[in-house]
């Protein structure tokens, strides 16, 4: 191991130099040209690199301190023998010509760097090292929004890592991790008279996830009409038979076979993305989440194994979840393992609206209230009652043109219930 001294190298004949910026500390392993420190004169900003490769002994400037050609800058330990001979200063930083008489030991003759020069053109009004402009550059920052704290109103590294961090901290977060302006804050109640009303529980988790929801998934939705005139007419059939015993025969019951149906036709929309967002997982099993309104909010209780069950038992399973919910008896169970979910607003009324995915779902179907419209058949218009559908579906797993298919597909198995014994 040997001892070495590094010096400032020539610049030009320019003297009392102010150093800016230090780079390296005691401690610090280092190569030929790394930057060891940044010299501010009046025209040009400067990078000193090391002559040599080795571990930082002793750093003998600092940042204010005023240098000159051969100014020693700090002690280096090498992997050589070579022993560097001291090098004497004289008042005030001023150095003694460079080439010493050593009676015993030769010194190795020192490897001049060039020194790296960075004229600031029209930035010149801005005092930055070279080594801050590049991470300035790196991150996209303006050197003039930085609040400078250096020497002589000098933007500092670590005046770049406080703007970074400030600004960080200024930007609000959302469940979603995504970063979103945040609504301003309005005194309703200069312009007339208010009241406040907390959200419900349930409004305020459940709002959170459609607001997520809303943000991470591509929504398309597809509208399509459903002829259940012959459903219904047979549903009628078998109502007042149904609640003899107990049970409310309602069209969803019939919606949920069809729906099974078709995602038996088209896998894809019973399947989930994995978190990788890259793999898509199949679903064997059917479970179907169904909108319960309640007075605090939608809750969506799930009907597991919808394919293995007949009506009448769908039925029963539906008015009791129903009631569950509206009692506020769900527990967490009962609302995991969807693969599909349906919101059906039938019973309230309107044409046609646009629901969430309820992910991980990739899918939902939302139902409007079924009318009497006029459908051109056999030569004339005949009045048939058409339900309109509305399916919201992730774009990102299907496609278009599979959303059409699988809508003219539900529509299909709705218009003659004798497709669901097929």
């Amino acid at each position: 191991m040997g001892i070495k001294n590094i010096t400032v190298p020539d610049i030009g004949g320019a003297t009392d130099v102010d150093v800016i910026e230090v780079l390296v500390k005691a401690g610090d392993s280092i190569r030929i040209d790394t930057p060891l420190l940044t010299l501010e004169s009046d025209k040009a900003t400067m990078e000193v690199p090391s002559s040599d490769e080795g571990v930082v002994k002793e750093v003998k400037i600092k940042a204010g301190d005023k240098v000159s050609t051969g100014t020693l800058i700090l002690t280096l330990e090498t992997a050589g023998a070579t022993q560097e001979v001291p090098v004497k200063k004289q008042a005030e930083e001023k150095v003694v010509p460079e080439k010493i008489a050593a009676p015993e030991v030769k010194a190795a003759p020192e490897v001049k760097a060039p020194v790296k020069e960075v004229i600031e053109g029209e930035l010149a009004d801005i005092h930055a090292g070279p080594a801050v402009r590049r991470i300035a550059r790196e991150f996209g920052i303006e050197l003039s929004d930085v609040a400078a704290t250096g020497p002589k109103n000098r933007v500092l590294k670590e005046d770049i890592q406080s703007y970074v961090k400030n600004r960080l901290s200024q930007i609000p977060a959302t469940t979603s991790g995504m970063s979103l302006p945040s609504a301003p804050a309005v005194d309703f109640s200069k312009f007339g008279p208010t009241e406040t009303l907390a959200l419900s529980r349930i409004k305020k988790l459940s709002g959170k996830n459609l607001h997520r929801n809303w943000l991470i998934v591509p929504h398309i939705t597809q509208f399509g009409d459903a002829d259940i005139t012959s459903l219904e007419d047979f549903r009628i059939t078998q109502k007042e038979a149904m609640e003899k015993e107990g049970v409310k025969l309602t069209p969803l019951v019939f919606i949920m076979k069809a729906v099974v149906a078709s995602l038996k036709a088209f896998p894809q929309f019973n399947a989930s993305l994995d978190v990788s967002g890259e793999n898509l997982i199949l679903k064997n099993y059917f479970h179907i989440g169904v909108a319960v309104d309640t007075p605090d909010g939608l809750v969506v209780p799930v009907i597991r194994d919808v394919d293995k069950k007949g009506l009448k038992e769908l039925a029963k399973e539906l008015s009791v979840v129903s009631e569950k919910a509206r009692k506020k008896q769900l527990t967490a169970n009962d609302m995991q393992g969807g693969c599909f979910s349906i919101s059906s607003l039938g019973g309230i009324g309107g044409t046609a609206f646009t629901p969430i995915v309820n992910v991980p779902e990739v899918a939902i179907l939302g139902v409007s209230k079924a009318s009497h419209k006029p459908v051109y058949q056999d030569g004339q218009f005949v009045p048939r009652l058409m339900l309109p559908l509305s399916l919201s579906y992730d774009h990102r797993v299907i496609d278009g043109a599979d959303g059409a298919r699988f809508i003219v597909k539900l529509t299909t198995m709705l218009s003659d219930i004798r497709n669901l014994l097929l």
